[in-house]
C-alpha cells in the first residue's frame, strides 16, 4: 500500500489539540512533545489501512473522510464501528497491546488522516506521567461507548438499530453506500431498502 507523509496543516494540529484537551490533563509542555510524532496520510476510496491478523502499528485522527472497522465470517461481513472528522480511529485493541487485529480497518472515502506510530506514543507515556490519566479516561470513555453498541446488538430490532445510528452520526447517510450501513445493523441491502421507506430518519 502506497502512502505519502507529510506534515499536519496548522487547521489539524489545532483539531488534534482540541479534541485530546476534552480530557483536560495535560500540559503545553506534553504538546510541544506530541505534535511532531504525528504526519499524514492521504487515502483512496476502499484502501485497506488494517488487515485481520497485521499489529496495528498506528493510531490515526480522521480529518477527512469516512472510515470503518469490520469483521468477516464465512460469507458474511459486519461492520463494528464507523469513523470520520474529528474522531480518533484505527483497531485501538491491536495498537494498545500490539497483537494481531481481529478487525480490518477500511477507507470507504478517499480522505486524510493523522497517525502517530505506538512506538512514538509510549514514549510520550514515559515522559509525561499525565498522559496515562489521559489514555485511561478516554479507553473508559471507549469501553461505555462499546457498552452502548453491544445493547443496541443484543436488545435493538434491525429499525431501532437503524434509529440509533442516524441519531449519532446522520450526515454517514448521505455519503456511503447503504451496503455498509446494512452490515453494520445486521441486515441485507434490500432488507435496509425497504426500511428506509417505512421508518421516518
Amino acid at each position: 500500500m502506497k502512502q505519502h507523509n507529510n506534515v499536519p496543516t496548522p487547521h489539524e494540529a489545532r483539531k488534534l489539540q482540541e479534541v485530546v484537551n476534552t480530557i483536560p490533563v495535560l500540559s503545553d509542555e506534553f504538546f510541544k512533545d506530541m505534535l511532531p510524532g504525528w504526519s499524514a496520510v492521504n487515502v483512496k476510496r476502499k484502501e485497506e489501512l488494517t488487515t485481520t491478523g497485521e499489529t496495528e502499528q498506528y493510531l490515526y485522527f480522521t480529518t477527512e473522510g469516512i472510515q470503518r472497522c469490520y469483521c468477516v465470517h464465512g460469507d458474511r461481513e459486519a461492520t463494528i464501528v464507523f469513523t470520520y472528522p474529528y474522531s480518533f480511529a484505527g483497531v485501538v485493541d491491536s495498537f494498545l497491546l500490539q497483537k494481531p487485529s481481529l478487525l480490518n480497518f477500511e477507507a470507504l472515502t478517499a480522505g486524510r488522516l493523522l497517525r502517530i506510530s505506538y512506538t512514538h506514543l509510549i514514549s510520550l507515556a514515559e515522559l509525561h506521567p499525565a498522559f496515562e490519566k489521559w489514555l485511561r479516561i478516554m479507553l473508559s470513555n471507549v469501553l461505555s461507548g462499546l457498552l452502548v453498541r453491544q445493547k443496541e446488538l443484543s436488545m435493538f430490532s434491525a429499525s431501532e438499530k437503524l434509529e440509533a445510528l442516524f441519531a449519532r452520526s446522520p450526515h454517514i447517510f448521505n455519503l456511503i453506500p447503504d451496503k455498509y450501513i446494512a452490515s453494520y445493523i445486521g441486515v441485507d441491502p434490500a432488507t435496509l431498502s425497504k426500511m428506509m421507506n417505512s421508518i421516518k430518519l
